[in-house]
C-alpha cells in the first residue's frame, strides 16, 4: 500500500467533518452531574447541555479526562467534534499518555453506539493514524497515536496491519522511532503504554509483530545496529536474553 501526507490529510479532513455531521446537535444529559469542588462550576456543567458551544481548551481537557460521569457516552458524543480536532492537532496534552484518551473512548463505549455514530469514530480512528504514519513531523507521535488507537478499540491487529502493509519511508522512520521508545519496556516484558485489560496479550502481539515485521525494513533505513539487536532481543526468551553479549544492561 503506498499513501502521502497529502492523500491522508484529505481522508483525516473528510473523518472530521464527518464527526462534526454526526454528532452535531449532541449534548450531555438533562440531569448530569460533576462535582463542583473538583471538576469546575455548574456554568461550565450547564455548557455540556447546550449543543455546539465551544468549550475552552480547559474545560475540554476537564471533560474528556473525567472518568466519573453518570452518562459518559453521552458527554463524548457532545464534545466529539471539538475533541477530534484538539487530539489531531496535538492539543489535548493527556497527563501520562495518549492512553488516557483512549480509555476514554471505551469509557464511552462508542463500540456500542448506532452504526453511523460508530462508522464516523472508527473512520476518524483509522484516517488519524493513516495520516499519522506518512506525515513527516506529526503533533502526536506515532507510538502515542497507536496506544490511543489501541486502547479506543480494544484491539492492536487493525492499526499493526495497516503500518506493516503501508510502503513509504516516513513510516519506515516512524517505525524506528517507536521500536527506540518501546524497546526497555518490551525487554522487561511490560506493554509500553498502560492498559485497561489484557496488558500480556497486547505486549505479547506488539513484541511478536516488531520482532517479525521491523528488521527487514530498518535494515535498509540505516538505522543503529544496537536497536537492531534489542528487536532481535525482545524475540528471545529467558536467560539467553540477557546473557547475550548485545544485551543493553537495563535494571528492571
Amino acid at each position: 500500500m503506498t499513501l502521502d501526507a497529502t492523500s491522508t490529510r484529505r481522508r483525516l479532513d473528510r473523518a472530521l467533518d464527518c464527526l462534526d455531521v454526526t454528532f452535531r446537535g449532541m449534548t450531555a444529559r438533562s440531569d448530569e452531574t460533576q462535582c463542583d469542588c473538583h471538576w469546575g462550576s455548574e456554568e461550565e456543567l450547564a455548557l455540556l447541555k447546550v449543543a455546539e458551544v465551544e468549550l475552552t481548551p480547559d474545560l475540554l481537557h476537564r471533560t474528556w479526562s473525567a472518568p466519573d460521569w453518570n452518562d459518559h457516552g453521552a458527554v463524548l458524543r457532545r464534545i466529539l467534534p471539538q475533541f477530534a480536532r484538539a487530539l489531531v492537532s496535538g492539543l489535548a496534552e493527556p497527563m501520562f499518555g495518549m492512553e488516557e484518551v483512549g480509555h476514554t473512548f471505551a469509557r464511552g463505549h462508542w463500540q456500542q453506539w448506532p452504526g453511523s455514530q460508530r462508522a464516523a469514530v472508527w473512520e476518524s480512528l483509522h484516517a488519524w493514524w493513516g495520516h499519522s504514519l506518512t506525515e513527516t513531523d506529526p503533533a502526536v507521535p506515532v507510538y502515542e497515536v497507536l496506544a490511543l488507537c489501541a486502547e479506543a478499540s480494544a484491539t492492536l491487529g487493525p492499526w499493526l496491519s495497516t503500518w506493516e502493509a503501508l510502503d513509504h519511508p516516513v513510516a519506515d522512520r516512524h517505525l524506528a522511532e517507536a521500536a527506540a521508545h518501546w524497546e526497555y519496556d518490551l525487554l522487561g516484558d511490560q506493554l509500553p503504554w498502560d492498559t485497561r485489560e489484557n496488558a500480556d496479550v497486547l505486549r505479547t502481539e506488539l513484541a511478536a509483530w516488531l520482532v517479525r515485521h521491523a528488521p527487514a525494513r530498518l535494515r535498509t533505513r540505516n538505522v543503529p545496529a544496537e536497536l537492531l539487536h534489542q528487536i532481535r532481543l525482545i524475540g528471545v526468551t529467558g536467560p539467553a536474553r540477557w546473557e547475550d553479549p548485545h544485551w543493553p544492561n537495563h535494571r528492571y
